[in-house]
């Protein structure tokens, strides 16, 4: 079950005929929150039994962090219904990282329902995953591509785009996604894209049988290991150009 709540919206004026108020300065708005709970049924025998539990979770960070994986997946699942549903292609997807906080703990229905708990345990702030981030400061390499000295290749969105289809859990779109990706990568990095090329064959095979269902686990790990090298030639190209620079 997801319930979602939204805290701290502002109330929106209605003219009704008045001129609007002069402001001498911008005010800060107040921004809304929203509050998502993905609750999920564990039937504990007892107390003791779900103390025990969260406690092997806070000992265990990769445990913890799969437990916020997999509610974040949740939700973006229904978020995906959502854009379908509501025609939006603006709904954008979550992930542990980017929220505010994140506890996963344990209490009864009615509870857990309202964001309460038993008991939690917060994570810590910091990368959701553990996948190799960019080796380079992205606030450097954005005042590259907006001042016109880095040049943004439409092969680095199409990957992305992948990579969060495969996260989610999505074997179809991924492999859709990364049969567009791999041949803009091939095109447009070089002698780097070229070593690439291994991948069409397995990539297309997956992408043609997406067609009709999700491909089989084979060739769904084909093209995760595509999608990763892809992203690995795209770090080599920024590692070439910063290295070119200095």
């Amino acid at each position: 079950m997801i319930v979602l709540r939204t805290q701290g919206a502002p109330q929106r004026g209605v003219f009704r005929g008045r001129s609007p108020r002069r402001r001498e300065a911008a005010d800060v708005e107040p921004v809304p929150t929203s509050r998502v709970t993905v609750v999920r049924a564990v039937p504990f025998s007892a107390q003791d039994e779900a103390v025990g539990w969260l406690a092997r979770l806070r000992k265990e960070r990769d445990a913890l962090l799969q437990e916020a994986t997999e509610a974040a997946r949740e939700v973006n699942r229904f978020l995906r219904a959502h854009r379908a549903a509501a025609s939006d292609p603006y709904a954008r997807e979550i992930s542990p990282e980017h929220a505010l906080v994140v506890r996963v703990g344990y209490g009864d229905g009615d509870q857990v329902a309202e964001g309460q708990y038993a008991a939690a345990y917060a994570l810590p702030r910091g990368p959701a995953t553990s996948r190799r981030r960019e080796d380079l400061s992205p606030a450097e390499r954005l005042a590259a591509l907006m001042g016109g000295k880095d040049e943004q290749l439409a092969c680095e969105e199409l990957v992305l785009r992948a990579r969060a289809d495969l996260d989610a859990g999505r074997p179809r779109e991924a492999a859709l996604q990364a049969r567009v990706a791999l041949e803009a990568a091939i095109a447009e990095l070089g002698d780097d894209g070229a070593a690439l090329a291994v991948d069409r064959g397995p990539v297309g095979e997956a992408a043609n049988a997406a067609l009709g269902g999700d491909p089989e686990e084979e060739l769904q790990e084909a093209v995760t290991q595509a999608v990763a090298r892809m992203e690995f030639a795209l770090r080599r190209r920024r590692l070439k150009d910063v290295t070119r620079d200095s």
